[in-house]
């Protein structure tokens, strides 16, 4: 049987991984599954998947009582989803999540985002997570681990940064699981983790939200520096900056703090 049009798999036939899209498809049903069942479902009626691949995570997510979307870039794996996959019809996104506007679709009620997610987009995955927070009170998936803990960590860590402050203002974090690089087709040369993100209850920050972002990235932009130093670029007073706090490094602040640190920039701006 000659492959479908637009050059996807024939009957039978499974997707190519391709390594410029960071594609590793996961291949153990088990862990599918507990990603699947590591949604709540609490909040919201409409489901995001990003990079489906050939579906073994959305076989679970069709099966719940909420509509699943996918959004895919790989036009291969777009045909085997429709001809696998009768129950999506209608629901695949042949877009670039990063660059596609999902209220084309998803318009403004709350979705939550889920998948295996490329491990060379994953970072900019949360970033548009964090611009679409209003919309989007949870999300589950597959990261790097070295990403996922990342995401977790406190301060006083090297692996404390960006990620980690940005996503903890507005969302809870939790590391689920741990996955082998032995499940996925082909095997990726690290460790994969899985995490959980559920948005505040009250997730609107005491400060200016563009601001706190911007002081954050700063701040962080010259981790080795003083707050201090790292800060110039905002324009702060003499007056300010004697506070003891722009004496320490951005890795030893709290998301609280990095939240006052705002207020007092803010506040000094006026």
């Amino acid at each position: 049987m000659p492959p479908p049009l637009g050059g996807g798999p024939g009957r039978g036939q499974k997707v190519r991984p391709k390594k410029h899209l960071g594609q590793h498809f996961l291949n153990d049903e088990n862990i599918a599954g507990k990603i699947a069942d590591s949604l709540t479902l609490q909040g919201y009626d409409s489901i995001l998947e990003i990079g489906p691949g050939m579906g073994v995570l959305t076989k679970y997510l069709l099966k719940k009582e909420v509509q699943t979307y996918v959004v895919e870039i790989d036009t291969e794996s777009v045909a085997y989803l429709e001809e696998h996959y009768p129950g999506l019809s209608g629901r695949i996104i042949s877009e670039d999540f990063l660059k596609y506007d999902v209220r084309q679709v998803l318009r403004e009620g709350p979705f939550a985002i889920i998948g295996n997610f490329p491990y060379n987009i994953s970072s900019q995955i949360l970033f548009k997570m964090l611009d679409m927070r209003e919309q989007v009170p949870e999300l589950s998936g597959m990261f790097q681990k070295e990403v996922a803990e990342r995401v977790c960590e406190k301060e006083g860590s090297k692996a404390y940064g960006i990620l980690s402050v940005l996503v903890q203002a507005f969302y809870e974090a939790e590391y689920l699981f741990t996955v082998s690089e032995q499940v996925f087709t082909p095997p990726p040369k690290v460790k994969s983790g899985v995490l959980r993100l559920r948005r505040k209850e009250d997730f609107r920050l005491p400060c200016n939200e563009k601001l706190f972002f911007n002081v954050v990235k700063t701040a962080f932009g010259q981790r080795r520096k003083t707050l201090r130093n790292s800060l110039k670029t905002l324009g702060l007073s003499d007056i300010l900056k004697e506070d003891t706090i722009f004496g320490q490094r951005p890795e030893q602040l709290s998301v609280q703090d990095f939240i006052r640190l705002t207020q007092k920039i803010e506040h000094d701006s006026v």
